[in-house]
């Protein structure tokens, strides 16, 4: 039996990192319109319905263990706490799929330095990686670096604000354009803040007690 049961477990580790990379991959892809590469925002929407399907798949894992196991108190906690990192996680496609669709209406050939949202972008996916990878490995100290690392993406945010106020003042006829930048640069703040959420469950699964507590 607890064979059995520990093969689904590591069936269910297999499929969050899955899940993770395809953020991953959705970050990446809302973020190459920037490049103005064709399809960018159809092909983040594609992998948003793919991260929906793997929460499905995952949720319904998870109550599989839950119903037809008898999991003790530490798998009880990494089951329940997969079923909150995976809700997060969806959130983060949506996000992604958000921040391409603002993409189609932003002129590349004028856009204003995209650099810190660049650095925002890789900043916030590295912290998913990071918070999935610590629930596999039950690696608390990662699962709190990534909590610290969120301080990075805030920093990188309020640097996009300061330089997006500057550039209305030179510039007041492309508000608009600083707008919808802001708006993306706030999509990848939450994206930082739902990857904060999954470290943070983490953390309750190895240790019982949960870091908002």
């Amino acid at each position: 039996m607890r064979t059995s049961f520990d093969e689904q477990l590591a069936l269910l580790n297999r499929r969050l990192i899955e899940m993770g990379a395809l953020c991953e991959d959705a970050i990446s892809a809302s973020m190459r319109a920037l490049a103005e590469e064709p399809k960018a925002a159809e092909k983040t929407k594609n992998i948003e319905r793919e991260i929906d399907h793997a929460e499905r798949e995952i949720e319904a894992l998870c109550m599989k263990l839950l119903l037809q196991q008898q999991p003790v108190a530490r798998d009880l906690r990494a089951i329940s706490s997969a079923l909150k990192m995976i809700s997060d996680m969806e959130r983060i496609g949506d996000q992604a799929s958000d921040i391409a669709e603002i993409m189609r209406y932003i002129n590349n050939d004028d856009i204003m330095d995209a650099t810190h949202l660049a650095q925002m972008a890789k900043a916030a996916s590295r912290m998913v990686t990071s918070s999935v990878d610590s629930f596999v490995r039950r690696d608390l100290g990662l699962a709190r670096q990534v909590q610290e690392d969120d301080d990075t993406v805030d920093a990188l945010f309020d640097t996009v604000k300061q330089e997006l106020v500057a550039g209305i003042r030179q510039e007041p006829t492309r508000g608009s354009e600083c707008l919808d930048i802001l708006m993306i640069a706030k999509y990848l703040e939450r994206i930082g803040d739902h990857a904060v959420n999954v470290a943070e469950w983490v953390e309750y699964s190895i240790t019982g007690v949960h870091a908002k507590e």
